[in-house]
């Protein structure tokens, strides 16, 4: 990754895991970078961590609760008071198969959080985003994409019995249709925006045992410790996909980024090929229309 001295991103989840191996890279490369955490405490160890390494390291903290509304539109407002534009919006944070709950707004966890959460802030920052040069989105999603349906008419798990894997694998591929509508909007509309997506493959984080820690299970949470260890890259390794999508020169909006090994499990981080469903473009445009109605956040027509 070259110099990105002079630019300013913003990184949601960035105060552990993915979202912090990547304001790392991009604060080592001279970038500003704009922590967007829930948990503060995190994010003030995250801060310190990032300025150890180097005492000029333009890092700050921005709070950010992607599963209330409310806390989108203060980041958002807050983030253009304190920024003169944006250059690119790493939508990173993210729930893994969680028991069911819902958000401040009554969305369901998953989809609330993963998916309506960034679509907010990502509408909200759009003004920002134009501001800049050649600026990027990039929308972190799982494999789990793979296994995915949305169901417009049933978003939130009201009619249908909770799973906690569908509803994880609905918010993924929505992602993907959210990453991948956005840049068809941006091209109609001959913005110079590029909305890309990524996915770490299997990386060790903590997101593996949130769930089995949420649902009081330590069997399991154990399992996934061993899992990491055993099965998983790092996490370093599993930022590299985001990361590439987000600054190399070559990269075109409307692709996605993945390792580049078995099943895309582990390895480089390369170009790789999303589900046919997640390039079907009616059901973009509903998710699109249905976000929108539950946000009240519409890209100013876009």
């Amino acid at each position: 990754m070259g110099s990105q001295a002079g630019r300013t991103f913003l990184v949601t989840g960035a105060n552990s895991g993915l979202g912090f191996e990547t304001a790392r890279a991009l604060a080592r490369s001279g970038a500003e970078v704009v922590l967007a955490c829930r948990n503060q405490k995190k994010g003030d160890e995250a801060l310190t961590r990032i300025r150890a390494e180097s005492s000029e390291a333009k890092v700050s903290l921005l709070p950010l609760d992607l599963a209330d509304l409310r806390s989108v539109r203060e980041a958002a407002t807050r983030f253009a008071s304190e920024h003169e534009l944006l250059d690119g919006l790493v939508n990173n944070a993210g729930l893994m198969a969680l028991p069911f709950s819902k958000t401040e707004d009554g969305f369901e966890m998953q989809i609330g959080t993963n998916h309506l959460g960034h679509f907010a802030l990502t509408g909200l920052l759009l003004p920002s985003l134009e501001k800049a040069k050649a600026p990027r989105v990039v929308t972190v999603t799982s494999l789990y994409h793979k296994r995915g349906k949305v169901d417009l008419a049933d978003l939130f798990f009201e009619k249908r019995r909770y799973d906690k894997w569908v509803a994880y694998a609905q918010s993924k591929l929505a992602n993907l249709l959210f990453a991948f509508e956005l840049q068809r909007r941006a091209s109609k509309k001959k913005l110079a925006l590029l909305s890309l997506g990524a996915h770490p493959g299997y990386s060790a984080t903590e997101l593996q045992g949130k769930g089995p820690k949420a649902e009081g299970s330590s069997f399991l949470e154990g399992v996934m410790k061993i899992a990491n260890a055993v099965m998983a890259q790092s996490q370093e390794r599993g930022a590299l996909p985001q990361l590439r999508a987000l600054t190399d020169p070559a990269a075109q909006g409307g692709e996605l980024y993945g390792p580049s090994g078995f099943q895309e499990v582990w390895g480089d981080a390369v170009r790789v090929q999303a589900v046919a469903a997640a390039h079907d473009e009616a059901a973009a445009r509903g998710l699109w229309e249905r976000s929108i109605e539950l946000t009240k956040v519409d890209f100013g027509g876009l």
